[in-house]
C-alpha cells in the first residue's frame, strides 16, 4: 500500500544555520556541526524546536521538511539526525490523509503515522530516528521504538538540552547499531564462505595411502573464495593415486563454477574406473556441455601413481608439466612432449599417457599457470617455468618441504611480482619417502 503524502504548501522548505557563539569560537577548531532534518507539517509553526548545543556547544544545524517529498530532497549525507513528528498523518490537526472528523478511527491513525515511520525508515536507513508525540501516547512512542526509532521525545516536554542529548544519543546509538549489524554479517558471511569452502574445494580421499598431501589455492579475483582453478586427489579401490589440477580460463564466477563442476566429473569418472585418454574425452564432453560460451577452454594435468608409489601414468591437457625432485638430485620437471591440447579445443583430440619412473622417495608437484606467470620486477619478464624450478630448488636447499614449501613459493612468487598475483593459483605436492 503506498504511503499517504500530505499536500505541499507554497511556502519552500527552510533551513536555519546559527554562527558559533563567540564565547566559544576560540575554545575548538572549526569542525562539522551535527545537522537536524525536522519532519512537520503543522501549518501554524506549532512545533518549535528550542535552540540546541552540540557538546561542544555548537548550535546544532536545523532543516524543516513538511513532508516526506521534501524530506527526501532535503537528506544529503551532512544530516546526522531525522526528528519526525508522529502527528504527519493520520491525526486530527494533520494535513495527511487521515485528519480531520470522519477517519475510520485511531487504529487507522495509529497504523498511518507508523507507515510514514517506516518509509521516513526506508529512505533513510543510515541516519538516527527520533519520533516526536504527544505525551498521552506513550503506547504509540514505544511501538514506534519497535519499528525502527532510535528515541522517542514528548512533545509537551521539548527543550534544547534534553533534544541536544537525544540527539547525540540516537547518533551514536544508530553507529553502534551499524557496526553491530556489520559484525553480524561479517561473521555470517564467514561462516557462509566457510560452508562454501568445505562444499566446493576438495577433501582428498587419501585413506591408506603412504602419500603425503599438501595443496595452497589462491584465487585471482578480490574478495573471491574461489576461482577458475581446481585440482582433486582420490586413491582408488586397487591402491593406485590419481591426481589431478586443471584450469579453466577466464577468472569470473562462471568459470569457478565450471571448474568445481569438472573437478567433481573427474572424481566420480575416476571412482568409476576411467584413466588416461577416456577419462578426457569424457571430461572433454561434461566440458562442452556444461560451458556458457564455445571460447572458454581448460587446461588439465592427471597422474596415476602405482600401488608401490615408484611409478605414474601422466597425461597433460595443454598444461605445464609437473616438477619432481628425489633426495640428493636437483628438481626438474616431468617430460612434456606430445601432450594433448587443452579441453574444449578439439571435438576429437587425444591425450597420450606416459609412463614415468618416480624413484622410492620423491615429491610430485602439480600447479597452474598462475604461479609462473607473475612478472618478475618492474619489467615484462615473467617467472616462467624455469625460474619456478630455480625457486623450488633454493627453498629445498633450505630443507623446506610440504606446507613450508608450497607457502614459501607463493609467497616468493608474490614478492617477485611485486604484489598480488591476477591470476588464480593452485599448487599440489604429494610426497613419498622411501620406507
Amino acid at each position: 500500500m503506498a504511503v499517504p503524502v500530505p499536500r505541499q504548501r507554497d511556502t519552500p522548505a527552510t533551513e536555519s544555520a546559527q554562527a558559533t557563539p563567540p564565547a566559544v569560537a576560540h575554545a575548538t577548531a572549526p569542525q562539522a556541526s551535527l545537522t537536524l532534518l525536522v519532519i512537520e507539517d503543522d501549518p501554524a509553526g506549532g512545533l518549535t524546536v528550542p535552540e540546541i548545543l552540540d557538546a561542544d556547544r555548537h548550535r546544532i544545524r536545523l532543516r524543516t521538511a513538511r513532508n516526506l517529498t521534501e524530506a527526501a530532497r532535503l537528506l544529503t549525507q551532512d544530516v546526522h539526525c531525522i526528528l519526525l513528528d508522529l502527528s504527519l498523518a493520520g491525526t486530527p490537526g494533520g494535513s495527511g490523509p487521515g485528519a480531520g472528523p470522519g477517519t475510520a478511527g485511531a487504529g487507522t491513525a495509529v497504523a498511518d503515522q507508523l507507515a510514514i515511520l517506516r518509509e521516513v525508515l526506508r529512505i533513510a536507513p543510515r541516519h538516527a530516528v527520533l519520533v516526536l508525540t504527544a505525551e498521552a501516547d506513550a503506547e504509540r512512542a514505544a511501538e514506534a521504538v519497535r519499528v525502527g526509532a532510535q528515541d522517542f521525545l514528548f512533545r509537551d516536554e521539548l527543550d534544547g538540552r534534553l533534544l541536544s542529548r537525544a540527539i547525540r544519543y540516537a547518533v551514536e546509538r544508530k553507529r553502534a547499531d551499524i557496526a553491530q549489524y556489520k559484525l553480524a554479517e561479517s561473521k555470517l558471511r564467514a561462516q557462509e564462505n566457510a560452508r562454501l569452502e568445505r562444499g566446493l574445494l576438495p577433501n582428498p580421499l587419501l585413506e591408506g595411502s603412504d602419500l603425503r598431501f599438501a595443496a595452497r589455492y589462491r584465487p585471482g579475483r578480490s574478495r573471491a573464495l574461489l576461482g577458475g582453478d581446481f585440482y582433486d586427489t582420490v586413491r582408488t579401490p586397487d591402491g593406485t593415486v590419481h591426481a589431478m589440477i586443471g584450469d579453466v580460463c577466464g577468472h569470473g564466477p562462471d568459470e569457478a563454477a565450471l571448474g568445481v563442476e569438472l573437478r567433481i566429473a573427474w572424481r566420480a569418472l575416476t571412482l568409476a574406473g576411467l584413466c588416461g585418454d577416456d577419462l578426457l574425452s569424457t571430461l572433454q564432453e561434461v566440458l562442452e556441455v556444461e560451458r556458457p560460451c564455445e571460447e572458454i577452454f581448460a587446461t588439465l594435468c592427471t597422474v596415476d601413481i602405482s600401488p608401490d608409489g615408484r611409478r605414474a601414468g601422466l597425461c597433460l591437457a595443454g598444461h605445464p608439466a609437473p616438477l619432481i625432485s628425489r633426495p640428493g638430485r636437483r628438481a626438474q620437471l616431468l617430460p612434456y612432449e606430445n601432450s594433448g591440447p587443452a579441453l574444449g579445443l578439439l571435438p576429437k583430440a587425444r591425450w597420450p599417457r606416459r609412463q614415468v619412473e618416480l624413484g622410492g622417495a620423491w615429491s610430485l608437484m602439480l600447479y597452474t599457470d598462475g604461479l609462473i606467470e607473475g612478472r618478475i620486477g618492474e619489467g615484462r619478464e615473467r617467472l616462467g617455468q624455469d625460474g619456478m624450478v630455480e625457486m623450488i630448488n633454493r627453498h629445498l636447499d633450505r630443507g623446506l618441504s610440504g606446507e613450508g614449501l608450497l607457502e614459501a613459493s607463493v609467497t616468493e612468487a608474490r614478492r617477485l611480482n611485486g604484489g598480488e598475483l591476477t591470476d588464480d593459483v593452485a599448487v599440489v605436492l604429494l610426497s613419498r619417502t622411501d620406507g
